[in-house]
């Protein structure tokens, strides 16, 4: 969905190349409905030009700063040799998304969805989240829990978040850690089995966490956590050793949590 508005001073904007002159490069601004700017020969590449067209072509998608804006004659000034690589790589990841997101938004209340209630769920979900991307991704991983302070009927909320659940792909980190498990009781064997299904958390590790503990050798064993983010991997991690090692402690074992593998004995 496209900004009825004006861009803003100094914004970063993604535009199409729709026609090369003697003098510059005229920009179909692609975030802005029924916007174009102008980027002055002098503002295309730094350096002499001799050719415009050897720097950009017709069609191509490019990021540029906007100088200037001037409602009153309809003029948009950029510059696309302000624009170094990383705002430019940075800028088009944002497009993507933001693209994403209207297109889910669209699966989410249909494509004919009216203007009035799209911007009443975005403005909701803008209101919490900095783009309605974050907001989708945050309904993938943390269901309508990431949604309870968000000012929407729960309709919508569940349009949300089952469009999140089938169409967001989330990004996910992978932890490991090991445990040592030693019990030197006659139940040993029984007591570090109760230890190992302690640290995979009996049931209660969030669904969006995948935790696996295997065997690696004797006293060792692995942990395996993949979640959203490191903040959360790191925790799970930790309180399934923390788990595993009270579960044998309290069986008259011991346990002992580290990151690195033991190296093997020559």
């Amino acid at each position: 969905m496209k900004y009825s508005g004006w861009p803003e001073q100094g914004e970063l904007v993604v535009g199409d190349v729709d026609e090369i002159t003697d003098f510059g490069v005229f920009v179909d601004l692609d975030e802005y409905e029924d916007k174009r700017g102008l980027a002055h020969i002098s503002e295309v590449a730094s350096g002499w030009i001799k050719n415009v067209r050897d720097h950009v072509r017709e069609g191509q998608t490019v990021v540029a700063k906007v100088l200037d804006v001037d409602k009153e004659s309809q003029q948009v000034d950029l510059s696309i040799k302000d624009v170094n690589e990383h705002q430019r790589k940075e800028k088009i990841q944002e497009w993507k998304n933001s693209q994403k997101a209207d297109n889910w938004m669209q699966i989410a209340f249909g494509e004919d969805v009216a203007d009035e209630r799209y911007s009443e769920v975005a403005n909701a979900l803008l209101a919490e989240f900095e783009s309605l991307y974050d907001a989708f991704e945050s309904a993938a991983i943390h269901g309508d829990e990431a949604l309870e302070d968000v000012d929407l009927d729960e309709e919508a909320i569940d349009a949300i978040v089952e469009t999140a659940r089938d169409n967001v792909s989330v990004p996910y980190v992978n932890v490991t850690g090991y445990v040592d498990l030693e019990c030197p009781t006659g139940d040993g064997v029984d007591d570090i089995k109760a230890a190992l299904q302690a640290a995979e958390g009996n049931g209660e590790v969030p669904e969006e966490v995948d935790l696996e503990v295997g065997y690696v050798g004797s006293p060792e064993y692995r942990i395996k956590v993949r979640a959203p983010d490191y903040k959360t991997a790191e925790r799970h991690l930790e309180q399934a050793a923390e788990r595993a090692a009270d579960s044998i402690e309290a069986a008259g074992g011991a346990g002992q949590y580290h990151r690195e593998r033991h190296e093997e004995e020559e």
